[in-house]
């Protein structure tokens, strides 16, 4: 799911709020912004089959935006994978810091994609916040979203949030790495252990819950940073100036804005991407003369990290 709730919840208008919490965010959104009110196939199919087809069309107002990171994905994985990959190669040694390190590594370059892609995400969520009739939105999709920011802001404009993307992602995902790392080891991930999945999906859903509590203030300040300007005026001058407004009429609860429904979405979309790697890398090395076991100086039970993985910011 693409955390609408997330970025609502981090931005809205502390004067005027349109949401009490992350299930009445979830609510507003399926009834007020749902594909039913907008789309004229939609309404057709509404009416041919309204019992059964309501239900799953008004779910479709939670993945407004969700294009933006469909695009950048692949993109992502393939610079984390070989980033880390590389990184923990020329490490050498398999030691907590060098896990760490090579994860920062593959964090902040991705940023080269991440940024982008998360700023015409938030712009994308923060169309249509609260309406129930449609009108006339100014994206038509992520592409023009990212082009109409270009033609406007040129490169600077595209890049919006930079900054406080690197200080999430670097940190985010050494932490991410070095969590999973830590945890495969503890609970003995094995091949032959018959429960070494659900300990890989554990291991993984904790990984990116630790993650996202490492560096979650940031990503509330760089999801007000990337929707300033969204309704015509700008309201921070800088990274230092948006966290001083945040925190005199917030306090510092505004830095957990969100936090449930990001922690909701990470367990599983993070355990299910570590078991998912985990499980590939094996079957890839079946017949090779070493194992994921002996592939480094320093028997591991299950070394995915020192390979090739990735954590998702989705």
């Amino acid at each position: 799911m693409c955390c609408r709730p997330q970025v609502r919840l981090q931005v809205q208008n502390v004067d005027k709020p349109l949401y009490r919490g992350t299930f009445h965010c979830f609510q507003s959104i399926v009834r007020q912004e749902s594909t039913l009110h907008t789309s004229h196939l939609s309404s057709h199919i509404h009416m041919k089959c309204p019992h059964y087809l309501s239900p799953c069309l008004q779910m479709l107002g939670l993945y407004k935006g969700i294009g933006s990171p469909m695009m950048g994905l692949t993109f992502i994985n393939a610079i984390v994978f070989g980033v880390q990959g590389n990184a923990m190669r020329n490490l050498e040694r398999d030691t907590p810091l060098n896990q760490f390190l090579a994860g920062a590594a593959a964090g902040a370059i991705q940023c080269v994609i991440c940024c982008p892609m998360e700023l015409a995400k938030t712009r994308m969520q923060m169309q249509g916040t609260g309406e129930k009739k449609s009108k006339k939105k100014m994206y038509k999709n992520s592409l023009d979203c990212l082009v109409r920011i270009y033609k406007k802001e040129g490169f600077k404009g595209i890049n919006r949030g930079m900054v406080t993307t690197l200080m999430r992602e670097t940190p985010g995902f050494g932490v991410y790495f070095l969590a999973y790392d830590m945890l495969t080891r503890s609970l003995g991930c094995e091949p032959e252990d018959p429960y070494m999945i659900p300990k890989l999906l554990f291991a993984g859903g904790m990984s990116g819950i630790a993650s996202w509590l490492s560096t979650y203030p940031v990503d509330v300040i760089k999801s007000r940073l990337q929707a300033d300007g969204v309704g015509g005026v700008n309201k921070y001058n800088s990274i230092m100036d948006c966290v001083k407004q945040s925190l005199q009429k917030e306090g510092y609860r505004v830095f957990t804005r969100g936090l449930t429904s990001t922690l909701l979405r990470a367990f599983p979309v993070n355990a299910t991407t570590f078991a998912t790697v985990t499980l590939f890398l094996m079957y890839m090395r079946q017949g090779e003369d070493c194992s994921i076991q002996n592939s480094e100086p320093q028997p591991v039970q299950l070394q995915p990290l020192q390979q090739q993985t990735q954590p998702t910011s989705m």
